[in-house]
């Protein structure tokens, strides 16, 4: 089924004109249009005008703005904006994070088994190559953890985890514009980002793990080895 609604291209549509009228130099990367702009601008905004179009479309309040800007492949600044809560997580790097002005920072939880942990699971059209693993991953963090939660947003969960609410995430194949701002929000909040293996290679493969570093060395164990 395509996903897609009026609400994604109207509000892309609306992103890219402001920024683009901002910033008519720079290059664009978009969830629904691809890639626009200058091709030789050092800077490219990586967006996401409505990330969690299944929920809008049931009613169900958990979607979300994303929009991160990069410079020579660098994030620096990023902005998650939640409608339903009118919550706006925002961050530049080297400046912390913050949600409506309020400095926010990851959990302190130093336990997994006392930990709330985010993720996402296959869907229509997305099960084939992931599925075993997946059920794996989940299996291994259900079994140590104190509840997992899939909302289906990945960008407002990545704030989340920032912003303590959530204690970790984790998640197979996601997009660019799924991770790049929610990865710097949880930076700057002083939490890590990292790859299944607990590399940096979590932005061009899309695997991402992330919580505050106590928790990782928990965390990460469980989903590297389901992914063997």
């Amino acid at each position: 089924a395509d996903f897609v609604t009026e609400v994604d291209i109207a509000s892309e549509k609306e992103i890219l004109y402001q920024l683009g009228k901002t910033y008519p130099d720079h290059r664009f990367l978009c969830e629904e249009s691809g890639l626009s702009g200058n091709e030789d601008s050092e800077y490219t905004w990586v967006i996401d005008p409505l990330d969690g179009t299944s929920n809008f479309l049931r009613g169900i309040p958990h979607y979300a703005i994303s929009i991160a800007c990069l410079h020579r492949g660098k994030i620096e600044h990023a902005v998650v904006y939640d409608p339903v809560r009118r919550e706006e997580f925002i961050a530049s790097r080297g400046r912390g994070a913050q949600v409506n002005g309020h400095r926010i920072r990851v959990g302190s939880r130093q336990e997994l088994t006392d930990s709330l942990i985010g993720t996402g699971v296959p869907f229509l059209g997305h099960c084939d190559e992931h599925l075993d693993w997946y059920t794996q991953s989940l299996a291994a963090v259900t079994g140590r953890s104190m509840g997992i939660r899939r909302a289906g947003a990945a960008s407002l969960d990545l704030a989340y985890v920032a912003a303590g609410r959530l204690d970790g995430f984790w998640e197979m194949g996601l997009n660019e514009w799924d991770i790049a701002a929610g990865a710097l929000l949880i930076r700057e909040a002083g939490g890590l980002v990292t790859d299944l293996s607990g590399g940096e290679g979590w932005y061009d493969s899309g695997n991402v793990v992330c919580g505050n570093s106590k928790l990782m060395r928990q965390l990460l164990p469980l989903v590297k080895w389901s992914a063997a």
